[in-house]
């Protein structure tokens, strides 16, 4: 039963007693009442904890709870039906640096000029083009979810892959995890994209664990995040950030995983991908060790826990074969349609939101930086782009509107897409090539997989989006690409 209700409960059976008011009881039946409803007040107040987990690479399609037939997700399904799972979740980047600075900031990767993955250099000789200037690091000026959270006494962890800059010992440490917020960290350093050969920073530089192929990284990652849970200080709120690297290429499994995969291959026509399976089983099962550690410390009743990816699936061969597909969702990570920005969401937090719940709002993640101040009591900051989720979160049923959502990705990708935007506004979406200027117009309501250009059909409606969304680049003074002499 919840503190509030307890309080109540109590109260009605003290009051309910005939008291005399001229015995001294009285006046000590008073000061426990009044001690009670204090004590519960507090408990009404308590901060709650955030566990946010970030996988990598991963498309909508390739989860349970999303209908995929072949992946074997428990752990992520049981949290869909915990709490809520969100259909039109969405990253503010189709790749994944300037997505994790949204989620970080609250901001549009075209606002802190984060518009491109770390190491995203790739240009095209018969482009008329060339890729925008960009900022290769979350600027340490930039004030991170950590750095909000901790002046109201939150114990703040990184755990895995935190791609926002920092370049390591000969950089300093101020773009670095634990220069932008956070005390307990643990980042994937040298070779990131092997699961059996790799390093961690363990809260600097200056130690760094490395691995030869003892521990899978995957499960690694997990370890480090039930560590922060056991060495918390229990009279203090945390916001944990576990982000797995899985399922990113490489695709290297554990070998204990893949046979079950590749028993089953062939009932499936050979359209999923085995070992990419085996990769997102574990990773699953680092969900489940995370949830069972909040259960077993009693954190469970407090704790937001919040599942969702940086970016869609790869869409062609990249070190190795093509590892997923993006369902009926229009291309893959890079593109500023569907497949590229839509997002698995989930969002769990027991006694506060009711379970078995689906939402079909839209939603950025620029959007979970106001949510978690909203939830904290910190002051709504006028400098960010999101807008609080916590109406959903008392009724995932109700009307959201959350006005237009844009994209802007001024780069060639080495998933093959070229330079564009986007903006969504209700169920009406266009992209913008920024090499040709055509733009494009889709009824998301009643296409989903962007099938049909309805600019030439719906020409009035294609002009207005496409002046808001030109006003809109202005405003955040975005980096566009640069026209070749």
């Amino acid at each position: 039963m919840a503190p509030g209700r307890v309080a109540g409960a109590m109260t009605k059976t003290i009051t309910a007693k005939k008291i005399d008011s001229s015995s001294s009881a009285h006046m000590k039946y008073l000061l426990f009442l009044l001690l009670l409803s204090l004590t519960a007040a507090h408990a009404q107040q308590r901060q709650p904890n955030i566990v946010f987990i970030l996988a990598d690479d991963l498309a909508q399609a390739d989860l349970g709870c999303y209908g995929n037939p072949y992946n074997n997700t428990p752990n992520l399904d049981r949290l869909a039906k915990s709490g809520i799972r969100f259909t039109q979740a969405y990253a503010s980047s189709p790749v994944c640096s300037p997505s994790r600075s949204g989620i970080m900031t609250g901001k549009y990767p075209a606002r802190t000029k984060l518009t491109n993955f770390l190491g995203g250099e790739r240009t095209d000789s018969t482009s008329p083009v060339n890729p925008a200037n960009w900022t290769r690091f979350l600027p340490a000026r930039e004030q991170t979810i950590a750095e909000r959270l901790k002046p109201l006494g939150y114990q703040t962890g990184m755990v895995g892959k935190w791609h926002l800059g920092g370049g390591g010992p000969s950089h300093g440490d101020s773009l670095a995890p634990w220069g932008q917020g956070f005390d307990y960290t643990r980042v994937i350093g040298k070779n990131g994209l092997d699961y059996y050969n790799y390093s961690i920073y363990e809260d600097s530089y200056k130690k760094e664990f490395f691995d030869k192929g003892t521990t899978y990284l995957t499960d690694k990652l997990t370890d480090y995040a039930v560590d922060f849970l056991q060495k918390r200080d229990p009279t203090k709120p945390f916001f944990l950030y576990l982000c797995y690297s899985a399922p990113h290429v490489f695709i290297v499994p554990r070998g204990d995983k893949v046979g079950k995969y590749l028993n089953k291959y062939e009932k499936f026509g050979g359209k999923y991908n085995p070992y990419y399976g085996a990769m997102l089983e574990s990773l699953d099962d680092g969900v489940g060790r995370v949830m069972k550690q909040l259960d077993d410390l009693g954190l469970s009743d407090n704790t937001i826990i919040i599942f969702t990816a940086d970016n869609g699936g790869l869409g062609i061969p990249e070190l190795g074969p093509i590892p997923t597909t993006a369902g009926n969702l229009r291309k893959w990570k890079g593109f500023t349609y569907e497949g590229g920005t839509r997002v698995p969401a989930l969002l769990a937090w027991k006694g506060q939101v009711a379970p078995n719940q689906v939402s079909n709002a839209y939603f950025i993640n620029t959007d979970y930086a106001p949510t978690f101040m909203d939830l904290t009591g910190l002051k709504p900051d006028p400098a960010l782009d999101g807008r609080s989720l916590t109406p959903l979160l008392r009724n995932p049923q109700a009307t959201f509107e959350r006005g237009p959502i844009y994209w802007h990705y001024p780069h060639f990708s080495n998933q093959t897409s070229r330079p564009s935007g986007a903006m969504r506004e209700g169920n009406w979406k266009l992209v913008k090539s920024y090499e040709t200027n055509k733009i494009e117009l889709f009824d998301l309501g009643n296409d989903e997989s962007e099938s049909r250009d309805l600019s030439q059909l719906q020409p009035d409606r294609a002009t207005r989006m496409h002046q808001t969304f030109t006003t809109w680049l202005k405003s955040v003074d975005a980096n566009m690409p640069i026209l070749k002499k």
